[in-house]
């Protein structure tokens, strides 16, 4: 992946996405800011800010332990943002993405629609339904690559 590029594929620099989110010098103001910020957070191993961005009530259940682990043998590939939808008054919001990520050099996909509810002022994830056809992912002939680069997947990170 070029590490000027944002981990999350919206195309923009990692320094003008997710990082001012991660280093707490802004908040998301979009539930697909959030989730996009929680991918990066997850391929830089930034647990806190995972931990952090949870909403109140599931906060309580989850531990930077749970969140790191297998972290180490992990490497998050890429991230499709497949829709959004808000509630009329804005205080919930579904998220429907892909993200690939390598581990022991399989790739898998995850496929997930995360929910996402506005706590004083913030967005705040609540919970992800995970859809069936995660698993394994083997890439199309030519496909390109995951991370965004426009090249090839098997010139690329394969």
């Amino acid at each position: 992946m070029n590490k000027s590029l944002c981990f999350c594929n919206s195309g923009l620099s990692f320094s003008q996405c997710c990082q001012p989110y991660l280093q707490g010098t802004a908040l998301p103001e979009t539930p697909e800011q959030l989730m996009r910020s929680r991918y990066s957070a997850y391929a830089t191993k930034h647990f806190k800010y995972v931990l952090d961005t949870y909403a109140l009530v599931r906060r309580s259940t989850i531990t930077l332990q749970d969140l790191s682990q297998g972290s180490d043998e992990t490497q998050w590939l890429g991230l499709d943002v497949i829709k959004t939808h808000s509630d009329e008054a804005h205080e919930a919001a579904e998220v429907e993405f892909i993200a690939y990520y390598r581990v022991c050099n399989i790739i898998y996909k995850m496929h997930e629609r995360s929910t996402f509810c506005r706590e004083e002022n913030t967005w705040r994830y609540d919970k992800g339904l995970l859809f069936e056809d995660g698993g394994v992912y083997k890439p199309q002939r030519n496909a390109l690559c995951l991370c965004g680069s426009g090249k090839k997947f098997k010139k690329c990170c394969l």
